[in-house]
């Protein structure tokens, strides 16, 4: 077996290996060995090879994989929230007076009753409309809408 078909292997079994790894790191040392398994076909020496393999790797964890994060791995408007964090920004109805005083007050969102507070400190009426502005645990804090 010849040295380019060696590293062509190594370059095939690091990129099955990123297959069942995340994070687009060890596609990198896939990059570095078929770069080194042309330095083979032009009949370089295995120092150089090795050479050329570790500064192509360097090179792509440095410039190719932050352009495969970005594309990989996109956030933003075409995320979706999900859990608590859908929360955030929906409307819901008092369902009993907030009262920043007493700490009192629940909102009623999607059929669930939450524990809220407000967000200005500021009381809000029962039967008012409010949106979630944040939530912590278990309690949403709220400002009133009209």
């Amino acid at each position: 077996m010849e040295l380019w078909q060696i590293w062509l292997i190594v370059a095939l079994l690091f990129f099955i290996l990123e297959m069942f790894t995340s994070g687009i790191a060890v596609i990198c040392f896939s990059f570095g060995a078929l770069v080194a398994c042309l330095g083979a076909l032009f009949n370089l020496n295995l120092t150089w090879q090795v050479i050329i393999f570790a500064l192509v790797t360097l090179l792509s964890f440095v410039f190719i994989r932050p352009l495969l994060m970005k594309l990989f791995y996109k956030k933003g408007k075409d995320e979706v929230k999900t859990n608590v964090d859908a929360l955030i920004g929906r409307k819901g109805i008092v369902s009993e007076s907030i009262n920043p005083t007493t700490g009192q007050g629940r909102v009623k969102v999607d059929g669930d009753d939450w524990k809220a507070v407000s967000y200005n400190e500021q009381p809000i009426e029962l039967g008012a409309r409010v949106e979630i502005v944040k939530l912590e645990s278990v309690i949403v804090t709220v400002k009133k809408i009209d």
